[in-house]
């Protein structure tokens, strides 16, 4: 059972409380009497589930960041922020979208139940829109036959491993960021496992792929480290969870005294 539906539980029934000591219960103490424990500890704690449930299902939402697949934006350890409307209101649990607010742009962080276990979060930058053409050759992106720019700069060291990668400044959008390319990493692009069949094909140098209406195409930063799009497809809108915004803590870099990081995402 995850926290969304045991959440969801607990405010219906202490709301349930709640409502029941307001119109009854409350009419049938003694003026100025106390709550009963059992009242107290169910209708008592309504106020604080209330704002927690309204923050935590349709405001913003905390994650960690469990893998290196979005390296350097992300890194393992960081707790982001990620704002639950941008992409439009939708019902806990149900995740039917009730309110529509913005859709994702291309180079968007988005966080979305990966499409192969909707029981996992997946975070990943968002590359192709609907009806979009993409192309993943030689390490670098190309969409409606247009390259992305790409520019390289000098070479990543993560400060865990201490493992030198290829580091490139790109911008897709409005989004200006840093990925990581091992140059010399091959590919390998089984096609016929992306659903729907026939929306991507190998081409030479890489992969191609059609983005079908209300999916989304993308990938991890850490290009050469990240399972996404390139190997098990695209994200049904109806997966989306929300847009990462803010980086607030990670205890790796606080002990290192590193607080660059903490902000803003690209």
């Amino acid at each position: 059972m995850d926290f969304e539906l045991i959440l969801l539980i607990l405010f219906l029934l202490s709301g349930g409380f709640w409502l029941a000591d307001y119109f009854y219960f409350y009419k049938k103490r003694v003026a100025g009497a106390d709550r009963p424990v059992w009242l107290e500890y169910t209708a008592g704690f309504f106020p604080v589930i209330f704002i927690v449930f309204v923050i935590r299902s349709f405001l913003f939402e905390p994650f960690n960041i469990p893998s290196g697949s979005m390296i350097p934006t992300l890194r393992i350890g960081d707790l982001i922020l990620v704002s639950k409307f941008e992409y439009g209101l939708r019902l806990p649990v149900l995740n039917s979208k009730v309110v529509n607010v913005n859709s994702p742009q291309r180079g968007d962080v988005a966080v979305f139940r990966w499409p192969k276990d909707d029981s996992l979060d997946y975070i990943k930058r968002v590359v192709g829109l609907p009806g979009d053409v993409v192309e993943y050759k030689e390490k670098s992106i190309i969409i409606n036959g247009k390259s992305m720019e790409r520019v390289r700069t000098a070479d990543y060291l993560d400060p865990t491993t201490y493992k030198v990668s290829n580091q490139f400044e790109e911008k897709l959008g409005d989004h200006e960021f840093k990925v990581l390319n091992d140059i010399q990493a091959a590919e390998i692009y089984l096609v016929d496992r992306i659903k729907p069949k026939n929306s991507c094909k190998r081409v030479l140098g890489g992969i191609s792929c059609t983005v079908p209406k209300n999916h989304y195409f993308v990938l991890g930063d850490n290009r050469d480290n990240s399972s996404d799009s390139r190997y098990w497809g695209f994200v049904p809108e109806s997966n989306l969870v929300g847009k990462a915004f803010l980086i607030w803590f990670n205890f790796g870099d606080v002990i290192s005294g590193r607080f660059n990081r903490l902000g803003l995402l690209e």
